[in-house]
Formats: structure tokens, C-alpha cells, sequence
């Protein structure tokens, strides 16, 4: 049987990571803003290969914020169906979130990767001076 308390343990962690994937899109956006001047100032071609993974960071950044949104609707959805005593839909609810949780998490991983990517290209640039 489901109660109130189970979905009610994934809110700190939903909470955090969405705060991590705030955090995570406000620094890739300053960032942007940073090389935007660069590049127009300079015109170097290494900073348009960093703007493309920028680009591709950003829209991965989105992603998981949207499903880590879904994730802490369905967990507030399950809780609400858990109070109501509609234990099937609680359950199913609750299922649903954790996926969500995953797949975001999943997503958060490909972000790292692509990030890890882009500072091997500076740290290449770096190494010519």
C-alpha cells in the first residue's frame, strides 16, 4: 500500500536537481553572452565550434528541466491520489515520476558529456599558446 510519506521523499531530490539545472543553464547563458563578444570582437573559428555545443547544451539543459518538472507534477499528483485513497492511480502516478526522473537524469548525463567535449576543444586551443 502507498502512503503520503513514499512520493514525499522524491521532492528534496526533485527540488535539488531542478535547482542544479537552474544553476547549470544560468551559467551556459552567461557564457554565451561572454563568447558572443568575443566572437564578434575576434571572429575565431574555435569559438564557433564552442557556440554550437553551447547551443546543443542549452536545448539539453531545457529538456531536463521540462521532464524534471513532469517528474515533480506526477510526484505532487501521486501524493494527491495517496491522500484520496486512490492507491492504483497513486502507484501509477508515482511510476510515471520516477521515469521522468531517469530519463531527466539520463539527459543531465548526455549534458555532462557534450560540456566535457567543449572544454577539450579550449583546453586544444589553450595548448597552441
Amino acid at each position: 500500500m502507498l502512503n503520503i510519506s513514499t512520493p514525499a521523499l522524491l521532492f528534496p531530490a526533485i527540488s535539488l536537481l531542478l535547482l542544479a539545472y537552474t544553476n547549470r543553464f544560468l551559467v551556459v547563458a552567461q557564457l554565451i553572452r561572454t563568447l558572443y563578444e568575443q566572437l564578434s570582437e575576434t571572429g575565431e573559428e574555435s569559438m564557433k565550434a564552442q557556440i554550437l555545443h553551447l547551443r546543443s547544451r542549452i536545448r539539453l539543459i531545457r529538456w531536463m528541466q521540462i521532464i524534471g518538472v513532469l517528474a515533480f507534477i506526477g510526484c505532487t499528483l501521486s501524493m494527491g491520489a495517496a491522500l484520496l485513497e486512490a492507491q492504483q492511480v497513486a502507484q501509477w502516478l508515482l511510476g510515471f515520476s520516477l521515469v521522468n526522473l531517469l530519463i531527466s537524469l539520463v539527459i543531465s548525463l548526455i549534458e555532462i558529456y557534450i560540456s566535457g567535449t567543449a572544454l577539450s576543444i579550449q583546453l586544444n586551443e589553450l595548448e597552441k599558446y
